[in-house]
């Protein structure tokens, strides 16, 4: 048997450093690939989370550390060392949460609220609105100031918003401040939805972590169910639909009426499946772990009017907009003008939530403006009977609506924008859709097959997942080992970030 000693020869010590060196490399943080729920690496340390995580289901303490530990982890490799501004705005929110409890008069309990958003939204407007205010002062006043070196932490709009919706929530007597600090933060940086959602309410998760029950096996099975689905969304469809759309986005004028109205189409149904496949991931894995998020996209593009589209889109972020923005503006409450300026207002807010940019904010107003005038025309609507054809027409001017608001949405300036719908509008030749159809066919028929499948009734999504909980797990098997085999097929040759990292 060979001397242990031979280990520190100098032949061996070169292999071993460059073997941990790579290791490092690998678990360290890296701008340029942060750690996505589409990507190996994630799996292979979930595939090791798990089951230490079902060893400590039973000890509270020691599991809720543990998946703080791995959470914060999980954000590290997001967006670096930006995981100790998550446990700072944890303590303080918690601290402040404690002190609202405690206070009794309202004018006192009032001011800590204040000033935990405060702090909270300073830190949100630093990092992502700085730079976009001084390059608006700069051209109101001809200034010079150069824009700050400010890298935008990953999700930072979405435990913001969570750590809010917690405090007010404690101020207005909804729910009790958690006994200690690791528990909220358990809550804000929950990993399965940390970095893009869903938007998690204390009222709907806290009590789940008091309760700390098991995960049923419908909740494993629907959980991996839907992971599955989320995959094939992401790393399937939107990413290889994405390969055409950001032609169209990035040289509009090398393309035809016909071309470009694909593109946009293209980027419709790219962020649904994006976003939702993230959300599919983000509730699978929370339901593996016992844990309910709830649904964050419900068929959007079945929508007749805007207003139900907002029903139907990015559900969390909606009505998180409606309880903590539109409700305290005033809501419905003080009359009809009133109810039109909320909307749009909150709207408007919505839109600079998601970006820096005039862009994100005229993408918002428009769907304020849309809204408004949806609620305009209800006395009008509701003598109008329901029929094929009046459904249609109502879906057709909401899903055209949308899409055109899409491509200010994506392009990146107005002029961009301005030149797609132009070309749509102006060069369009329906003679050149079976040139398309024959230039691009596997693009086209994943496309037809995209809205069959997103039109189809929910209660049909219910039976195949339903199915797939009660199959064998052999066919469980196939049908992950087939998904598996689908993502290498059409995967492009790196993992493409989802949309929603950016906000």
């Amino acid at each position: 048997m060979e001397d242990i000693s031979n280990l520190f020869d100098p032949k061996y010590i070169s292999p071993i450093q460059e073997a941990a060196k790579n290791i490092w490399h690998l678990l360290a943080y890296d701008p340029s690939a942060p750690m996505l729920f589409s990507s190996g690496l994630f799996w292979m340390l979930f595939i090791i989370f798990l089951p230490i995580y079902a060893m400590l289901k039973n000890r509270r303490g020691q599991m809720v550390l543990f998946v703080v530990c791995f959470s914060l982890y999980f954000y590290y490799k997001s967006s670096g060392f930006f995981f100790l501004m998550l446990i700072a705005t944890s303590m303080v929110d918690w601290f402040v949460s404690h002190i609202i409890y405690r206070l009794k008069v309202r004018r006192a309990r009032l001011c800590m609220m204040w000033f935990s958003i405060i702090i909270s939204l300073s830190i949100l407007g630093y990092f992502k609105y700085a730079n976009f205010f001084l390059w608006n002062w700069n051209q109101m006043v001809e200034g010079n100031f150069q824009p700050l070196d400010i890298i935008l932490p990953v999700g930072i709009s979405f435990y913001t918003f969570q750590s809010i919706s917690y405090v007010v929530d404690v101020y207005k007597e909804r729910i009790a401040p958690t006994e200690n600090w690791l528990d909220y933060l358990f809550f804000l940086s929950f990993f399965p939805a940390l970095v893009a959602g869903p938007i998690v309410r204390a009222d709907y998760f806290l009590p789940q972590l008091e309760r700390n029950e098991r995960a049923s096996n419908a909740d494993i099975w629907g959980g991996l169910w839907l992971i599955i689905i989320g995959i094939i969304k992401k790393a399937v469809i939107a990413d290889y639909i994405a390969q055409y759309n950001d032609l169209v986005f990035d040289e509009p004028s090398l393309y035809t009426g016909v071309q470009a109205l694909m593109g946009v189409l293209g980027y419709t149904m790219q962020i649904y499946c994006d976003f939702s496949g993230y959300s599919d991931m983000a509730i699978g894995l929370a339901l593996l772990m016992g844990f309910h998020l709830g649904i964050n996209f419900d068929s959007p593009y079945q929508s007749r009017n805007l207003t139900e589209f907002w029903r139907r889109w990015h559900i969390s972020l909606s009505s998180w907009l409606r309880d903590y923005v539109y409700i305290p503006l005033g809501g419905n409450r003080r009359g009809v003008f009133r109810t039109y300026l909320n909307n749009f207002l909150t709207m408007l807010i919505g839109g600079l939530w998601h970006g820096a940019a005039w862009k994100f904010i005229f993408w918002g107003a428009m769907h304020g403006v849309g809204l408004a005038i949806h609620k305009a025309c209800r006395p009008v609507l509701s003598r109008i009977p329901d029929n094929f054809l009046t459904i249609f027409i109502g879906w057709s001017i909401t899903f055209v609506y949308v899409s055109l608001l899409w491509v200010f949405f994506r392009a990146s300036d107005f002029a961009t924008s301005v030149l797609i719908i132009e070309n749509i509008f102006r060069d369009f030749n329906p003679a050149q859709i079976p040139q398309f159809f024959e230039a691009r066919t596997e693009w086209c028929v994943m496309m037809i097959i995209l809205i069959i499948c997103h039109f189809l009734p929910q209660q049909w999504a219910d039976v195949l997942q339903s199915l797939f909980i009660r199959m064998n797990w052999v066919l469980k098997l196939i049908i992950f080992l087939l998904t598996v085999q689908l993502v290498v097929e059409f995967m492009s040759e790196e993992v493409a970030p989802f949309i929603y990292f950016q906000f």
